[in-house]
C-alpha cells in the first residue's frame, strides 16, 4: 500500500491516452539552455571544456575537423557534419589535430553576444575549423533515470550538402548566429534543443532490446500506457489493480512485467516519480507543502512528509532550506 490517501483527480478536462510515452518521458529533462557560442578555431589549436555537472553539451562542427578526447577513452575524430552530445558534462577536450596544445576554455577571450551567447576566435592561423558549442541544463531529479542509461558520448554524422534533418537544422543555427535578429536568440535555444532530443531518441533506436530495460517499458504497448498515465497524473489515486485495468492484463501478469522490464515495483516506481515532481516544486515554487502534497498525490501532508525523506533523505522543509541558500 502506498503511503498516501486518496484525493479528488484534476477538474480538467479528461486527457487523452497517450500513444508516445517516450515523448513524455523526454519533456520531463526540462531542458533550458545555459551557454551558446559559436567557435572559429585555426589550427593549431587546443581547448580544455571543464566538466559541467548536470549540463549536457551539444558540439557541432560546420565545417573543417577535429579531435574530441575523454580521459580513459580513445580520440574520436569529428569530420564536417559531425554532431556530439556528452550526457553528463563530463571534461574533455577539442583539438585540431592530434597532439595539439590544450588551453583551458575560461582562460580563452570571447566576445559576448548576449547573456547567454559567445563567440570565439582562437588559433594558430592555419586551416579554420568552426564548431558551434550548446550548453543544457537538464532537471537531475527528473531527467536522472534517462540520463544515467545514456553513454559517455552519443556521436551523429551528416554531410553538410545533404537534406537530412541533421544538416537542416545545423544550417539554421549558423544562419540564426549570423544574422542576430530579434529573437534569434530563442530560434536558437529551441533548435539546439532539438538536436538533443534527437540525438537521444537516435540513440534508444540503435540499442539492442534486451539492453534498454526501462526504455524497452517505455515502448511496450501495455506496460508504457500504464507508465504514461502516472506520468501525465501523478495526483490519481494510482493502484496496481487500477493501472493493471488501464493496461488491459491481469494484476499478477502487469505487476510480474512492470517488474522485470523497469526493475522495481508499481507502487516503487510511482512514489519514486512523485518525489521527483515534489523535489521540483519545491525548488521552483513557494507553494505550501501541503499544496504539493496534493499536487503529487497526498492528501495527508504528514504521509507526503514521511514517504519525501524515505526516498529522497531529508524532509521537504530541508531541500527548500538548502535550494534556497544555493
Amino acid at each position: 500500500m502506498v503511503d498516501s490517501q486518496p484525493v479528488t483527480p484534476r477538474t480538467d478536462p479528461e486527457l487523452p491516452p497517450s500513444s508516445d510515452p517516450l515523448s513524455e518521458v523526454l519533456q520531463l529533462l526540462q531542458l533550458n539552455g545555459v551557454l551558446y557560442c559559436n567557435a572559429e578555431l585555426t589550427d593549431p589549436w587546443g581547448i580544455e571544456v571543464p566538466e559541467l555537472p548536470g549540463v549536457m553539451n551539444v558540439e557541432v562542427v560546420t565545417s573543417g575537423h577535429c579531435w574530441l578526447e575523454l580521459e580513459g577513452e580513445a580520440p574520436v575524430f569529428m569530420p564536417e557534419g559531425s554532431l556530439v552530445l556528452i550526457p553528463r558534462g563530463r571534461r574533455h577536450k577539442l583539438r585540431g589535430n592530434p597532439g595539439d596544445k590544450t588551453i583551458r576554455l575560461e582562460n580563452i577571450p570571447v566576445e559576448r553576444i548576449g547573456d547567454r551567447f559567445e563567440d570565439i576566435r582562437f588559433g594558430g592561423g592555419g586551416r579554420l575549423t568552426q564548431v558551434t558549442y550548446y550548453g543544457v541544463r537538464f532537471d537531475p531529479y527528473l531527467a536522472d533515470r534517462l540520463v544515467r542509461l545514456l553513454p559517455e558520448t552519443l556521436q551523429l554524422r551528416t554531410h553538410m550538402d545533404d537534406d537530412s534533418w541533421l544538416h537542416s537544422t545545423i544550417r539554421f543555427i549558423a544562419q540564426e548566429a549570423r544574422r542576430r535578429q530579434p529573437g534569434s536568440e530563442t530560434v536558437i535555444t529551441r533548435l539546439a534543443d532539438i538536436l538533443v532530443i534527437q540525438a537521444i531518441r537516435t540513440w534508444i533506436d540503435s540499442v539492442r532490446e534486451e539492453d534498454q530495460g526501462w526504455i524497452a517499458a517505455l515502448h511496450d504497448r501495455q506496460i508504457g500506457k500504464a507508465m504514461s498515465l502516472m506520468h501525465r497524473q501523478p495526483e490519481q489515486d494510482w493502484r496496481v489493480e487500477s493501472l493493471a485495468r488501464e493496461a488491459g492484463m491481469s494484476r499478477s501478469g502487469f505487476s510480474a512485467r512492470f517488474t522485470a522490464l523497469v526493475g522495481e515495483s508499481v507502487l516503487q516506481y510511482l512514489t519514486g516519480l512523485r518525489m521527483q515532481l515534489a523535489h521540483r516544486e519545491l525548488r521552483q515554487t513557494s507553494d505550501s507543502l501541503a499544496k504539493i502534497a496534493e499536487r503529487v498525490g497526498y492528501q495527508s501532508e504528514p504521509a507526503f512528509n514521511r514517504a519525501f525523506k524515505r526516498v529522497v533523505g531529508m524532509p521537504p522543509g530541508a531541500v527548500r532550506k538548502l535550494h534556497a541558500q544555493q
